[in-house]
């Protein structure tokens, strides 16, 4: 086990600010108080900073440690890593190369990362990371998983989305043509949760297994073979590329989730259960599923895989409308998002228009029930997806008695990377984005194809407490219904409202519809902005929000024919009033963006006047700003020019204007961080949202201009000696979303297998 250290920061507190003043600023205003300390950009590193600290911990262990990317190969101690390259090559001919030169293999290389899959000796690894073209080198870590009720507790069932009129039919918004690919352990497609309208046509349009890809190639790369470059550059229609998708082609078969974590979170973004009593229906019942495979029976898969995954996706995207991506799964990494593989694939799906979801982590209480900082796991480090922590509905539809798990990750980010300087920096970014339902949630539970008992799923098999609710191993296997909990079936839940928007409005970018979601959420009362992000998930907020703008956005964007400070809205349109009556209850909407990663922004300018940072290509954290170009395979036979990309290269931005005049700035209204006071991170989303609608913050009035990775702040860190993990670390370095039992009382238990925090709180 790979210990991690932690340590404290401490600051002095500082007064919360007025509540209701409100300033004009001057041209030369940079955003001047950040809420966490931003590091600065990365720059030359060294070739022991190019390499990741665990996994220079096993180059440097007397003997080889037991892990499923190191091994004692022929007395000569082996590592899987992930090579991350700035090589203008996308077929990286020379890296592969010099990797098979010294001794090692390449399994596979990337789109979404300008990466290789490969397995080197240990003592060669530094040799290869001091290459000019080589940005770092990772471990090819673990990945693990990380649900009606659900239609009333998330607002989904109100005029401006959808409504019933029988116990089957309804109008409005279902997520219908939207492709929502689920990155899990599978979806039993032969379960009625994922049939069609007609009831019988199962709606999971393809199925992929990248358990069969990565290092588990057709050459051996499983049994640590040498000398062998088994990566492809897969041109679209080639024999390769047909190949390829016939070694991971999964639909159809016989048991599909042996694990039954993929299909229950499948039914949560986009299942069609109110055919029984039980309704399980999801947020997007009839949006189209891809069930692309990377976790096993017992749960587990590798980051390569996973990243494979990403490919796919991205690779697919635009021909099967594939506009959202679910990652209900996470890899425990102490990088920065900066160079942490899976962010960076994670955030290449962004740049090719994929709304990316994840699930922040179940890790917001130590083993005797202290509550955690700074527990966000990887990819939902990233800045440009959408992390997404659990709230507890209490089994009601009603939202004013909610509040957020025990278990669900605090932010901020705790990723790092050492400078040139030799200087540790941390990322420190505001997360999660937002909360949803994540608590005892109801979904399908997988079986077999012909449904039977004895072929359940491994988690309803070994803990009935999850299926007994719902009749147990009484059930039909094909409409079978268990309970799950996590921040992983949380985010699914946001998947699907996603869905909705991009049905309703398919111009809408991947930052615009984070934006969105966040500004609609409702606070809920008593977490603050590390708990919560800005509040608890709103279908029918963001559905308004989505109506209003522009539906050509994203091509405008694309073709830079948008200027900064344009008109945003649609013809007719005007914004909606920022309150929802759900169930009864109306409420303020949040009016809280996280912008940049460290800013709070606020302001209907965000949504009338054209904003920059909603360009998808464009990543923004702390100091940096990065811009990412994607690059497409050239039309032939068969093959239509625009469609299949075929690499991502990030750079950085040039100058621009990344918030235009008349945003209102609201990170200087929540004031300097400190817990005991309640302020900065600490200070509760409810009480930002409420100073926010009555008029507080700064409005800008020339907006906010980076300059290649220019500092905007430094701003202030966390105070009062909050202790912060330095990134979960588990044997294998896993991160379990599921994680750890969790009751009201803060009892804490855990059970041999890992799964322990399925039955959720009460």
């Amino acid at each position: 086990m790979i210990a991690a250290s932690r340590f404290v920061v401490l600051i002095e507190r500082a007064a919360v600010p007025s509540r209701r003043t409100l300033f004009k600023a001057g041209a030369a205003l940079l955003l001047a108080a950040t809420l966490v300390a931003a590091p600065p950009p990365l720059r030359a590193q060294t070739t022991s900073s190019k390499i990741a600290a665990d996994l220079q911990q096993v180059i440097a262990a007397p003997t080889t440690p037991t892990l499923s990317w190191a091994k004692d190969v022929n007395g000569v101690r082996m590592v899987k890593v992930l090579v991350i390259s700035s090589s203008n090559d996308p077929d990286l001919v020379a890296l592969r190369a010099d990797v098979l030169a010294k001794g090692g293999a390449v399994y596979f290389s990337y789109v979404s990362v300008a990466a290789l899959s490969a397995m080197l000796p240990a003592n060669q690894v530094a040799a290869i990371a001091a290459r000019a073209d080589v940005q770092g080198i990772s471990p090819n870590r673990l990945t693990a998983r990380t649900a009606s009720t659900l239609e009333y507790a998330t607002g989904a069932l109100t005029s401006n989305v959808r409504t019933y009129s029988g116990a089957t039919s309804y109008t409005g918004l279902d997520g219908t043509g939207v492709g929502i690919a689920v990155l899990d352990s599978g979806i039993e497609e032969f379960h009625s949760n994922t049939f069609g309208l007609d009831g019988k046509t199962t709606r999971v349009m393809r199925a992929v297994d990248f358990q069969k890809v990565g290092d588990a190639t057709a050459v051996g790369a499983k049994d640590w073979t040498a000398g062998v470059d088994a990566s492809a550059s897969l041109y679209p229609g080639s024999k390769k590329m047909a190949e390829y998708e016939t070694k991971i082609a999964s639909l159809a078969i016989n048991r599909p989730d042996v694990y039954g974590h993929g299909t229950h979170v499948a039914s949560v973004a986009a299942g069609r259960g109110y055919y029984q009593s039980n309704d399980s229906t999801g947020v997007a019942p009839n949006a189209n599923l891809y069930d692309v495979k990377v976790l096993d029976a017992n749960g587990y898969g590798q980051m390569s895989d996973v990243i494979a995954a990403i490919d796919w996706v991205i690779y697919h995207a635009k021909e099967y409308n594939i506009r959202v991506m679910n990652l209900s799964l996470a890899a425990d990494s102490t990088e920065t998002w900066q160079t942490d593989p899976l962010a960076r694939a994670a955030r290449s799906a962004s740049a090719a228009g994929i709304t990316v979801v994840v699930a922040a982590g179940n890790f917001g209480q130590n083993a005797s029930g202290a509550e955690r900082f700074g527990t966000i796991s990887s990819p939902g480090h990233d800045p440009s997806v959408i992390t997404v922590g659990s709230a507890n509905t209490k089994g009601t539809a009603a939202r004013n008695d909610d509040t957020i798990n025990l278990f669900s990750s605090r932010g901020p980010t705790r990723g790092s990377y050492i400078d040139a300087g030799g200087v540790r920096r941390i990322d420190n970014l505001l997360k999660p984005d937002l909360v949803a339902p994540g608590n005892k949630i109801v979904g399908a539970l997988a079986t077999d194809k012909a449904g039977a008992g004895g072929s359940w799923n491994y988690l309803a098999r070994n803990y009935p407490a999850l299926s007994n609710p719902w009749g147990g191993s009484s059930q039909n296997g094909k409409v079978a219904l268990m309970n799950l909990s996590g921040t992983s079936i949380a985010a699914p839940a946001v998947a699907g409202t996603v869905a909705l928007m991009l049905q309703a409005n398919p111009g809408l970018t991947p930052p615009l519809i984070k934006a969105m979601l966040q500004y609609s959420a409702q606070p809920i009362v008593g977490a603050n902005l590390l708990q919560q992000g800005a509040g608890l998930l709103n279908v029918d907020g963001a559905v308004r929000l989505a109506k209003v703008v522009r539906t050509d956005l994203q091509t405008a964007i694309e073709a830079g024919t948008i200027a900064s400070g344009a008109n945003q809205l649609a013809s007719g349109k005007t914004m909606p009033a920022k309150t929802s009556t759900l169930n009864g209850q109306t409420f303020n909407w949040s009016r809280i963006v996280y912008a940049g990663g460290t800013q709070i922004v606020s302001g209907d300018a965000l949504f009338t006047k054209y904003q920059p940072i909603w360009d998808h290509r464009l990543a923004w954290a702390g100091k940096v700003a990065r811009r990412n170009t994607v690059s497409y395979w050239p039309a032939a036979s068969g093959v239509p020019a625009n469609t299949f990309a075929r690499s991502i290269v990030a750079a950085p931005a040039s100058n621009q204007s990344l918030l235009t005049a008349g945003v209102v700035n609201a990170t200087s209204l929540a004031g300097t961080s400190s817990k005991i006071g309640k302020s900065g991170t600490f200070i509760p989303s409810a009480t930002l949202s409420g100073w926010l609608a009555s008029g507080s913050g700064i409005v800008l009035s020339e907006g906010i201009v980076l300059s290649e990775g220019i500092v905007l702040s430094e701003g202030i860190v966390l105070s009062e000696g909050i202790v912060l993990s330095e990134g979960i670390v588990l044997s294998e370095g896993i991160v379990l979303s599921e994680g750890i039992v969790l009751s009201e009382s803060g009892q804490t238990g855990v059970s041999s297998a890992d799964d322990s925090g399925l039955l959720g709180e009460p």
